[in-house]
């Protein structure tokens, strides 16, 4: 005699391999979404680290304007365009300004009295809602060291999955106190 299995025995062994294989299935898409969203992430906090460290350097050598060629005399840093801006003296007497325009973080080198240079600090992935910056310590008004704190608010786009605001916030303050 034969044995052999049942039609009802193979609809069972057949739901079960299914009931599986769905689960196995919907746990490695999940997997394959999370890592696509965890990479985009990374992305986004790695471009914003090298902004902030750029930043951060280039405002921790500004110098104080004692001519007031770029901004006003003996100010270490000048708010612009309603905060969303800030103006000073690198370490070379040129006049820079980080600002915000069209959702990207952009710095203007002002060289001499003509040469002026725009570039974007950000990639096209980049979107920068927004950008302020707070002045503390204003030699003017008393003898603190200068410190500039700045926020930034920043999302990714075109990275194929929807991505969080990510906010920042840093304090810088000024390396050479001597000028």
């Amino acid at each position: 005699m034969i044995k052999a299995f049942t039609l009802i025995e193979l609809m069972v062994a057949v739901l079960v391999f299914s009931i599986i294989a769905a689960a196995a299935s919907g746990i490695l898409i999940s997997s394959l979404k999370s890592q696509k969203r965890i990479l985009a992430e990374q992305r986004i906090l790695g471009q914003t680290s090298y902004i902030l460290e750029y930043m951060s350097r280039t405002l921790r050598m500004a110098k104080k304007d004692l001519i007031g060629d770029c901004i006003n005399v003996k100010m270490n840093y000048e708010k612009t365009r309603a905060g969303n801006g800030l103006q000073f003296i690198n370490y070379k007497d040129e006049c820079w300004e980080f600002f915000l325009d069209n959702n990207e973080l952009k710095e203007r080198r002002k060289i001499g009295t003509v040469d002026e240079e725009i570039l974007s600090l950000t990639s096209s992935n980049l979107k920068v809602n927004s950008l302020n910056f707070n002045l503390i310590g204003r030699p003017v008004d008393d003898n603190s060291q200068p410190r500039v704190t700045f926020s930034l608010s920043v999302r990714g786009v075109d990275f194929g999955v929807s991505q969080p605001d990510i906010k920042i916030q840093t304090t810088i303050s000024q390396r050479n106190l001597d000028v």
